[in-house]
């Protein structure tokens, strides 16, 4: 049987964004906070590098805003990039006070910094301003507020929960557009559950997994975006796709993504050969953005035939990188790989979807009661390139700012109400599961093929015309079959798979994440790519 259920506050997503706001909230509200596997399966567990933030003495406000809207190619929001480093000390201390066991400095605290732990540098920034914990800072992060949520009895942490839509006033035919809640399929029951809620918060990450090759964790699907998108909210620059230069490469190594750190310490691209090349591409060699490495790698390996280029940081004492990248140096070495000695295979890999869910600076979406935080959103930070580590501070800034704003709604805001259950009565047992498998495989590899780090019109045409065969094939299939947590899944991913492509398409010249061979260069004037859904209402 389906059981409901009725909180204050609907937290999907358990990372980095869903944890601090369910903290930031006050003891006496019911919070719900859901995961779709495990709760440590999230992408903030596996995040390495660590937080951007201005701490140092010597570094400012001012250039962290700089060193973010260079890095966004013209398309970053000044207020939001301003608004996000201005609380970013404050966010960085309000871990330091939850017990995240951040990386001290070895020396003496110098007065001249007035900081004590100890601050990497990673491409695009021009001070060291990133804190860390050793090279596994996201699983430091994420273990500490996991204990602390542990410990407050008005936070319900509900793991194998996978949401498969937003409840609104529109859906079930009534006056107006608020959210009212998600209906919630129970993996361990099987059972589809009604989750009423006062206020409802997506915090489920990107959409990464969208590509055949990624970074990132399974449960990557795009699930709040696409959710959002059905229940009316307008979405932005989905087209801004970052890919990774570093991942791994290695048959056994899924999905093993080697920090920026090691750049920022020194660690050198080369060829084959041993040839250094980033030079070549950029002055600033190793050390240049994200989206110029990686269309530096992937040209390369396309103009030798190579399968990947290598990540050298043998060149360093062999203590240095044990001491500053254990997990790395483990994780390599448990596939034969030396890093103090050889250098590391890699290749790039989707990594982080800079687009998303269309929201102000405190979350709100265009649906009433409905917040989008972390990488589900779209808050203007990233512009049309993501700078590294600003992703995690993004997640802290606006879960706070949200967390604040639904404290001064609250008054206003009814007892949720209840909700009618969810209708299976006209589904059955589904026999033809390979659909799913054969369907999950076929979008992924277009996409790489079709939308990745280089594209063409001729491209984009063919993967649209997939996506809507796609499209209308898994619809028939979700009215027909009982829902599971892979055609869940899917059924996210090819509707954010059609909306990037939408997005890439409307953009005639090339820019940050989007390059395309048919418009090689960048417009005078920058703008966003806004889609709205047919059910948008201003």
């Amino acid at each position: 049987m389906s059981e409901h259920f009725q909180h204050d506050v609907l937290v999907i997503g358990s990372g980095a964004a869903g944890l601090t706001l369910a903290l930031t909230l006050p003891d006496n509200l019911r919070i719900a906070v859901l995961s779709k596997g495990e709760l440590a399966q999230g992408s903030t567990f596996w995040a390495q590098g660590g937080v951007a933030a201005v701490l140092d003495d010597t570094d400012t406000v001012e250039s962290h805003v700089e060193d973010t809207l260079n890095a966004g190619a013209g398309l970053c929001r000044e207020d939001a990039v301003r608004f996000t480093v201005e609380h970013s000390r404050e966010s960085i201390q309000w871990l330091i006070d939850q017990g995240v066991p951040f990386t001290r400095d070895s020396e003496p605290a110098r007065e001249d910094r007035g900081f004590e732990f100890h601050l990497t540098r990673e491409g695009g920034h021009s001070h060291r301003r990133i804190i860390h914990a050793a090279d596994a800072t996201g699983a430091a992060i994420f273990n500490t507020l996991l204990e602390k949520a542990r410990q407050r009895p008005n936070i319900e942490l509900l793991p194998q929960r996978v949401a498969v839509d937003l409840i609104t006033e529109r859906k079930l035919g009534l006056p107006g557009q608020r959210c009212l809640g998600a209906y919630v399929l129970n993996r361990d029951s099987g059972e589809v559950d009604t989750f009423a809620a006062r206020f409802t918060v997506l915090a489920s990450g990107g959409a990464s997994k969208v590509y055949l090759y990624t970074s990132n964790p399974d449960g990557n699907s795009g699930d709040g975006i696409a959710m959002a998108w059905r229940a009316g909210c307008r979405v932005g620059n989905l087209e801004f796709n970052q890919f990774h230069p570093t991942c791994l490469y290695h048959p056994q190594a899924k999905s093993f993504l080697i920090t920026e750190a090691l750049r920022g310490e020194g660690a050198y691209l080369r060829l084959p050969s041993g040839e250094r090349f980033m030079k070549r591409f950029d002055p600033r060699a190793e050390l240049a953005p994200r989206d110029i490495v990686a269309r530096a790698i992937d040209h390369e390996m396309k103009r030798l035939g190579a399968d990947c280029v290598y990540l050298d940081i043998s060149h360093k004492p062999a203590e240095f990188i044990k001491e500053h990248f254990p997990t790395v140096y483990e994780r390599c070495l448990a596939f034969g790989i030396d890093i103090t000695r050889e250098p590391i295979p890699v290749v790039p890999a989707a990594h982080y979807t800079c687009g998303g869910v269309l929201v102000d600076e405190h979350g709100h979406t265009d649906v009433p009661g409905l917040y989008a935080i972390g990488e589900t959103s779209f808050t203007g930070l990233h512009g049309a390139n993501r700078m590294a580590s600003n992703s995690l501070l993004e997640c802290f800034v606006y879960a706070r700012s949200a967390a604040a704003d639904i404290q001064v709604r609250l008054a206003q805001t009814p007892e949720p109400q209840a909700l009618p259950s969810w209708d299976a009565s006209q589904v059955t047992d589904s026999d033809e599961d390979v659909i799913i498998a054969h369907n999950w495989d076929e979008l992924r590899r277009f996409m790489w093929d079709y939308v990745g780090i280089v594209r063409t019109n001729k491209r984009l045409q063919r993967a649209e015309h997939r996506v809507r065969m796609l499209l209308s094939e898994i619809d028939e299939f979700y009215s027909n079959y009982k829902v599971s947590r892979d055609l869940i899944e899917l059924r996210n991913l090819a509707q954010v798979a059609e909306l990037i492509i939408h997005s890439a398409m409307r953009r005639h010249e090339s820019r940050g994440l989007h390059y395309t061979l048919d418009y090689p260069q960048q417009l005078p004037e920058a703008h966003d790519t806004i889609l709205a859904p047919p059910t948008y209402h201003d």
